[in-house]
């Protein structure tokens, strides 16, 4: 368990009389990318949010860095990086402001040489002095993530970070992503695009009525639905036939 970063055991959730999360479980190893998926509703952002310390389960565990994220949330918050549905930036603010006044919240030693590192890192030091209500929506959501990483957090959650951009853009931030993962740092991603999460993943969870279905890699993913039948070469099922199969299958159940 020494590589283990996140541990969740039995964790339920209830919002009046509707259930949410009714016992889910899974690990996250350290350094490594974790996609959850599941339909609207499913309960993604409910975990995230339990995760990140911002809403309180009501059973169960949830660990990051062995710190319990209920009765140790002060222990947890230093660690982990949230980044929402949305781009959280100030569009008056140029990306530079941001990045400094973020920096400060977080008592960086030298903002603003931090500031100006991330800019770079991230293809946006020719924009840096720009107002952020200039950015196109990738150049948003790039932003938005390296200011996730002042502080130097060891998980950042990505809820649903390529929605609504466009197909370059999402190109744009899984290089910065899978950039993150090769550096330590872990992430946890939950997504509607069943293909960003074959492309990054390295292991993937299936959430389906407030319950985890099935999980693990990619190749142990397709080795849960039946082998395809053609005549002279054997089809890799993607992702989303995957997906599609075994939530079919549980509800035929």
């Amino acid at each position: 368990m020494q590589n283990i970063i996140i541990e969740v055991q039995g964790l339920k959730k209830a919002f009046g009389k509707v259930e949410v999360l009714k016992g889910v479980d899974f690990t996250v190893e350290f350094g490594k990318i974790f996609a959850l998926l599941g339909s609207n509703g499913a309960g993604k952002t409910t975990t995230i949010k339990i995760l990140s310390t911002l809403l309180s389960q009501d059973s169960g565990n949830a660990k990051i860095c062995g710190f319990d994220v209920k009765w140790q949330a002060r222990l947890v918050k230093p660690v982990i990086s949230l980044t929402g549905q949305f781009a959280a930036v100030d569009e008056i603010l140029t990306g530079r402001e941001n990045l400094i006044l973020i920096g400060k919240l977080r008592h960086i030693k030298d903002p603003r040489k931090t500031a100006t590192d991330l800019l770079t890192r991230f293809g946006l030091i020719e924009a840096a002095d720009r107002p952020v209500g200039t950015y196109s929506g990738g150049m948003r959501r790039r932003l938005d993530i390296s200011m996730s990483l002042l502080g130097n957090p060891k998980v950042i959650f990505l809820d649903e970070p390529t929605t609504g951009l466009d197909p370059e853009a999402r190109i744009e931030v899984w290089k910065e992503v899978k950039q993150l993962s090769e550096n330590g740092t872990t992430i946890f991603l939950t997504t509607q695009y069943l293909e960003e999460a074959e492309q990054l993943a390295d292991s993937i969870a299936i959430l389906h009525e407030g319950k985890i279905i099935a999980d693990g890699s990619l190749a142990e993913l397709k080795k849960l639905i039946p082998p395809a039948k053609v005549e002279y070469v054997e089809k890799q099922p993607t992702l989303e036939e995957i997906f599609l199969s075994i939530i079919s299958n549980k509800e035929v159940n």
